[in-house]
Formats: C-alpha cells, structure tokens, sequence
C-alpha cells in the first residue's frame, strides 16, 4: 500500500513537473514568434540608401494646444516600425483620454502636469467622499478613481497598448510630450498603422495614422485659429461612443438617454486638447518629507526594482522614470557630457513592452563614441542645441552625414554605425529604443571593440605599422562620450 502511495505521488510530481515545463516553453515560444514577427514585417523596410533629419509633417490645432505628427511613410519610421507625435498643451489644457492599438512611450520635454492611466481590472484606490449638510445622500460629493502622477521635464512614462491615459498641464508653461508608438510590436495585432479610440471629444481624422498614403502636410487650424472656427471644415473621427445606439449606452452607464446623447460629443470642435474652464479638481496625496528625500536621492530602496512578480503587478506598476536627473547618469564625463539610460532594469514595465530610452548630453564640440546598436532601432529626438550626426551602412556607405537641430527626428537603424558631435551650444537627445535591453556596441575609447582586438590584428587588417595600431587603440582612455581633441577646437575656434 505504501509503495503505490509513493508511486502515486511521484506520478503527480511528473505530471506537475511536466505542465509547468510546458507551460515555460509555450511562453517563450510566443515571446520567440514575437519577435520574429517583428522582423518579418520589417525585412524589407531598411532597403535604403538615404534617410534625412525630419521636422514634423502635419499640425493639427485644438482649443488649447497642438498635436504634431511626423511621415509615418518616410524610410527611417518604416524601418523601425514606429510612429512620432509630439503634443504641446497649453495651461490648463486636457488631452483626453485615449488608447492605441500599440504600446508607447513618453517624453516630457518641458513643463509639469499630471498624467493618469486606466488600467483594467484594477480598483479606483483614489477615494473621497464628503457629506452634505443635508440629510440626503445624493447631495454630498463623492469621487473615487485610480492613482494620479505628477510629471516633470524628463519623465520617460510608458504605457502599454489598450490602456487609455490623459494628460494635464496644471504648470505656467506648456506642456511638451514627445511620443513613440511601436507599431511593430507584438501587441499591435492590426495594420502597421497606429490607431487612436478616444473616450471622449470629437477629433480630427488626421490624428489617425496615414501610413500608405501620399503625404499631405496638413497644418490643421493653424491659419484660422482655435477650437470651432477651423473645426466646422474639418473631417472628424469622432470617440468610440458616436456609433452606439443611445438605448444601450443609456441602459449600460443606468443613466437617461438624453446624457448618453451628450456623451458622443458629436458637435464638439474643441479637438483632442481641451481647456478646463477652472482647475481640475481630483485627489493627488503630497509627498511626505521623507518620500521627498528619497525621491531625490534616486528613490532609496525602490529605485531600481526586480522584475520577479511579487514586489510589482500592473496595478501598482511604476510607469514613470525621470532621465533628466544628473545623479542618475550611466556615463559622466565632466568634460564632455554625460549619459543615461532606461530600461526593463530601472522600470520593470518596459520588459512588456519591449521598449526603452537613453538621454545624452554632449557640451560643445564634444563627441559620443562611435557605434552600433546590437539589437534595436534608435529613434533619436533633437532636445536641445545642434550638431553633426553620420551614419553609415553594411556597404560602408553614408546614409547620413548632416546638421541636426532642436525638434528634428533622425533614426539609427540596428548594427548600423553611428557618430554624433555637439555643436558650439552643445547637444542633448533622447533616444527611443524598439527593445527593453537595447546595448550598444562601442567602437573607440575604453570598453570598445577595437581595443579588444590584439594589437597585431589590427595592424594586419588595416595594413598599418605596430605603432599605429596601439595609437588607434590606446589614444582614446575615455568611455562612452569624449572631450573635444585638439582637431576638433581648432576646426570650431
């Protein structure tokens, strides 16, 4: 009897064992299909011999902001797989809210606000409730929504596809949000366009994606002016209660039909960026001294997370990081500037959506090294200054060489070699990254390729003297970011 017990358990033990090896196989089978679907969509969309710094292609005005999208057909967002928007809000300006069909991530390039995502199936943890003075208790006010986040200049905030998000510039200064939406990601399961489903509002068709067809470069309201006077001739695409019978909207919310007639907003011109007529009203909790001191000191503790499930679900996930902060720098070089990162090491999130960031900044005249992206796409936002960026193919061709300035988009396809250099006012980017690990691969300076080829390798290969060979690999002690060299001063001097 004892002995069929033991069997008995070791059989279910097999069995068990056998269901969660499956199951770790099936999820890395899917994680592996998705990334090969990625490439698929892409094989041929880097087929280029040229690509260009661009500015945005259309503007589309609403009542109290601007919503800026670059060509989603240009060569370098085909290649990536990735849609650029910038939105810039105006004080007490509202960006409704909405959800796309892929997974983004944000910028803030200036000003403050607030930001809020809707995650589902998690509970409205903000609550407030207050009682009136009489005695019925529909008079009181009550309210009761998810967590609220304050954003400042250098928040990177990511959000994955499906989940609606708003916006809210509470600040004297507008609001700036530079966004990319990877359209190639495996949870996009439609087209290669991205798609905007607002909850609210009536907004312009143009904010859709036009990837396809001819560019038009439409500046939308820009001559006429804001809100309704441009938006009586303009095509809208209105939010994702406009098609729904009114009797079941009414019957689904328990409210009359009369307010779910309101609620299609079909004759509201304001378009997706809304002013709020007197501040908005909701909770926010003050950080306590001691959060405020953890804070600036990198967050103490919690600052950088182990993405291991316990500590953090999606209902409390960190979805903001600031790259701004200079004690945060991955590479400093006080003479030449300094760099940082965000990946699925510092904001966990980023492991589902595949995505991540790097900030630089380069004082004058000075250099990041040259190098390649090993395993993905660098789609890279000018912040500030200007300066010189090439870029350089498997044919050892030039596919850029230019002048980059403020608010220009230029993308560094995979394993493509990159050089950049800060003009007489320096330079500062952001870097969009199409994996949630992206790494570089260095090529001069410490911790670079050349220097880990022996000495007479490379005098071999580039049919130079021993000597020679040392200076290429030993001249350079810096990482990563360089100090202006002499050339360099007497070239800008």
């Amino acid at each position: 009897m004892a002995s069929s017990a033991s069997l008995l358990s070791l059989a279910l033990c097999s069995l068990l064992l056998f269901q969660v090896c499956s199951a770790q196989f099936e999820t890395g089978r899917v994680w592996g299909s998705s990334r090969s679907q990625r490439k698929s969509q892409q094989q041929n969309e880097c087929q280029f011999r040229r690509i260009n710094a661009q500015e945005p292609d259309r503007r589309i005005t609403s009542e109290a902001g601007i919503t800026e999208i670059w060509d989603e057909n240009d060569d370098q967002f085909r290649c990536a797989g990735v849609a650029a928007i910038r939105h810039t809000i105006e004080q007490r300006g509202l960006l409704l809210p909405a959800y796309s069909n892929a997974p983004k991530l944000i910028y803030v390039d200036q000003g403050r606000g607030y930001h809020s995502a809707a995650i589902p199936g998690c509970p409205e943890t903000y609550q407030f409730e207050q009682e009136s003075e009489s005695r019925d208790p529909r008079q009181g006010s009550r309210d009761q929504h998810q967590k609220i986040r304050k954003i400042r200049q250098g928040d990177i905030i990511a959000i994955p596809a499906g989940v609606a998000d708003w916006f809210y510039n509470d600040g004297q200064s507008p609001l700036v949000l530079v966004q990319i939406m990877d359209t190639s990601n495996f949870a996009n399961q439609l087209d290669q366009n991205f798609r905007k489903f607002f909850l609210a509002g009536n907004p312009q068709r143009e904010i859709q994606g036009q990837r396809g067809q001819p560019s038009r470069h439409l500046y939308r309201g820009s001559e006429k002016g804001r809100g309704g006077g441009a938006g009586g001739q303009e095509q809208r695409s209105g939010n994702i209660f406009q098609a729904f019978d009114e009797q079941f909207l009414a019957e689904a919310f328990n409210i009359d039909t009369d307010l779910a007639r309101r609620i299609k907003n079909e004759n509201d011109n304001r378009g997706i960026i809304v002013r709020v007529e007197e501040q908005l009203e909701f909770l926010s909790p003050e950080f306590s001294e001691e959060e405020r001191r953890q804070s600036s000191q990198g967050g103490g503790r919690t600052g950088r997370w182990s993405a291991n499930g316990i500590e953090e679900t999606f209902c409390t996930a960190k979805l903001r990081h600031n790259i701004n902060d200079p004690s945060r720098a991955d590479i400093f070089n006080p003479r030449a500037g300094r760099l940082t990162t965000v990946n699925s090491f510092n904001l966990p999130i980023l492991r589902y959506i595949q995505l991540s960031a790097q900030k630089g900044f380069l004082y004058r005249n000075a250099i990041m090294t040259p190098h390649w992206n090993m395993n993905a796409h660098s789609i890279n936002y000018i912040t500030r200054g200007s300066g010189q960026i090439q870029i350089v193919n498997e044919n050892g061709e030039s596919v850029f060489d230019g002048q980059v300035q403020e608010g220009q988009i230029i993308t560094a396809p995979q394993n493509f070699a990159v050089i950049k250099r800060a003009g007489s006012d320096g330079l500062e980017w952001i870097s969009f990254k199409t994996n949630d690990n992206a790494k570089i691969n260095q090529i001069a300076g410490r911790a670079s390729t050349i220097r880990a080829i022996p000495q007479d390798v490379l005098a071999n290969a580039f049919a130079i003297s021993r000597e020679e060979a040392q200076r290429i690999k030993f001249n350079r002690r810096e990482i990563g970011i360089f100090s202006p060299g002499t050339r360099s001063r007497g070239r800008r001097d």
